[in-house]
């Protein structure tokens, strides 16, 4: 199956909100310009009502190891993503497995992942001048399948419940990462959207895979 992960929760009721609809992951911003930022005391307070199975996920911009460290650490993050300037060095002083993310602009862009021994490889859209992840731009998707063979991939960048199954198909990647796709505003989610598109990507799938829903 292909994992789903919610990026860009604030509060109680979306986390619950993407839970219930099948999210595998949630992601939560500690990055103080973004709109989708959170601080860790809420962060916690959020992690603390989730259950067992599903992965907390923590993005970081351009922090030292020491200090994402202690945020994973206060909050409980399974997981932390990456998503600036950061060395293979950093990567590997994180105490929590990296997802670490790459702004896509070409071929040329795919140089770099090699150098990388991470967990996974988001692949985000380049856009000049914008905030680190949440951008809303797409980036080809043929791409991102010719990444593939450096580990497992996370398409990320401009999906939404209209285009995330044809995006699966296409590449199918190892998970997807949505944050604007199903918004209402910045940082708060339309429960709509999240349904929609956690029903899309679970059902393409299933597609992919050569398997037909029940009933």
């Amino acid at each position: 199956m292909v994992s789903i992960k919610i990026c860009g929760i604030t509060n109680v009721e979306d986390a619950q909100l993407a839970v219930e609809a099948g999210a595998d992951a949630l992601g939560f911003v500690f990055y103080p310009p973004s709109p989708r930022y959170v601080t860790p005391e809420r962060v916690r307070s959020i992690i603390h009502i989730l259950p067992p199975f599903v992965t907390a996920v923590g993005l970081f911009v351009d922090e030292p190891a020491e200090a994402i460290n202690a945020v994973a650490e206060s909050c409980g993050l399974d997981r932390v993503q990456l998503h600036g300037r950061e060395s293979p060095d950093l990567c590997t002083a994180v105490s929590r497995r990296v997802i670490k993310a790459f702004r896509i602009k070409n071929a040329e862009s795919l140089a770099n992942l090699p150098s990388y021994q991470v967990s996974a490889y988001l692949l985000d859209a380049y856009v000049e001048g914008a905030l680190p992840g949440g951008t809303g731009a797409s980036f080809a998707w043929e791409l991102a399948a010719q990444a593939k063979p450096y580990g497992p991939v996370i398409l990320a960048g401009g999906l939404t419940p209209a285009n995330v199954e044809e995006a699966i198909r296409q590449v199918r990647p190892y998970g997807v990462d949505v944050s604007t796709g199903v918004e209402r505003a910045p940082g708060l989610k339309d429960p709509h959207k999240v349904r929609s598109f956690i029903a899309r990507a679970q059902a393409a799938a299933m597609a992919w895979r050569g398997i037909r829903p029940h009933g």
